[in-house]
């Protein structure tokens, strides 16, 4: 039975797309998945399923809470084993210069092709550093992710894919979640 992690994209920012976890958990066993856990508020789900077929999944997940909440979230889904490559990927792991608190990863909907990755690190002067590796982006955000105008609405506009992005923390948090 593979285990799968599921990340939404906009739930609970900003008073809208609201969803509490618990009822989100209870979603999930309602379908079947089991080993449910959630981790905050933003839509981080770790589970398994029967089913091995990402994309299904992800999009059973998709039409489920549409049907129960009201209203349409992007849901990116990763297996563990995706996970741990991530991981294993990250360009910034090893260098005593970056400090995790900075270090982002953007899951996206499909990888990105060559041409709207040249065209984001051409047009795209500001300090931070981007790395793609799939279908994922490592940023680095050195002088900090709240002044930053690289912004995932910005990202997903000039990649032309829907994502969603997490901090270091909460990427090797699911990764512990993964292991329980």
């Amino acid at each position: 039975m593979p285990t799968f992690i599921s990340l939404f994209r906009g739930i609970n920012v900003g008073g809208h797309h609201r969803i509490k976890m618990n009822e989100l958990k209870n979603l999930y066993e309602t379908l079947g998945l089991k080993d449910v856990q959630t981790y905050i508020q933003s839509g981080n789900v770790v589970f398994t399923s029967d089913d091995a077929d990402t994309t299904r999944v992800q999009q059973q997940l998709e039409e489920s809470v549409v049907q129960t909440f009201g209203f349409h979230v992007e849901i990116i889904a990763r297996t563990a084993d995706e996970l741990q490559d991530i991981i294993a990927k990250n360009p910034f792991q090893g260098q005593q210069n970056k400090e995790a608190q900075w270090i982002v990863v953007m899951f996206l909907a499909t990888m990105p092709d060559n041409t709207a990755q040249e065209n984001l690190l051409k047009t795209y002067g500001g300090p931070e550093e981007i790395f793609f590796s799939g279908k994922e982006v490592f940023l680095y955000y050195t002088d900090g992710i709240g002044r930053s105008k690289l912004s995932n609405n910005f990202l997903e506009k000039k990649l032309k894919i829907v994502g969603t992005a997490r901090n270091w923390n909460t990427v090797l948090q699911l990764q512990e979640m993964v292991r329980r």
